[in-house]
């Protein structure tokens, strides 16, 4: 074999491991792999309840109902909303018309039950899908002071 056939035999080895590697690490990491989504992405794909998700939007005004430590609330995105329960403590930010994210899952009846609430920790913060989100709909208004 000559030393260019001994170099390329070298470098698609090195190509096929790391494919290889690749691929074990997408294959380990495919449970524990989050989307996220708006109420409105939500509402035009086909998610089978159980599914773990990230929603992300506003506390609508007037939706928050507390019942000792489990909580219901809706996240909208102006256009579409979609009702969340929680069990738990709710963060000390969390409050109407503000930006939140919620890590759960989809019931069968299409309300989602979140395992974790993430109120955002300042005036001027919100995860930046969920800005980009909602500025691409025309809703968005951190950037005003």
């Amino acid at each position: 074999m000559t030393r260019k056939g001994k170099r390329l035999t070298m470098i698609i080895g090195a190509l096929v491991a790391l494919g290889l590697a690749a691929g074990l690490v997408l294959f380990a990491l495919r449970d524990n792999i989050v989307f996220f989504y708006t109420p409105s992405e939500l509402a035009t794909r086909t998610i089978a309840p159980g599914a773990r998700l990230r929603i992300g939007g506003l506390v609508k005004e007037g939706s928050v109902l507390k019942n000792g430590k489990d909580a219901f609330f809706i996240v909208t995105d102006r256009s579409r909303d979609l009702k969340v329960s929680f069990t738990g403590l709710l963060p000390d930010l969390f409050r109407e018309g503000q930006g939140v994210v919620v890590d759960g899952a989809l019931n069968p009846d299409g309300a989602f039950r979140a395992d974790s609430v993430l109120a955002k920790h300042d005036e001027r913060y919100m995860p930046r899908d969920v800005a980009d989100k909602l500025k691409a709909q025309g809703v968005w208004q951190g950037d005003k002071k």
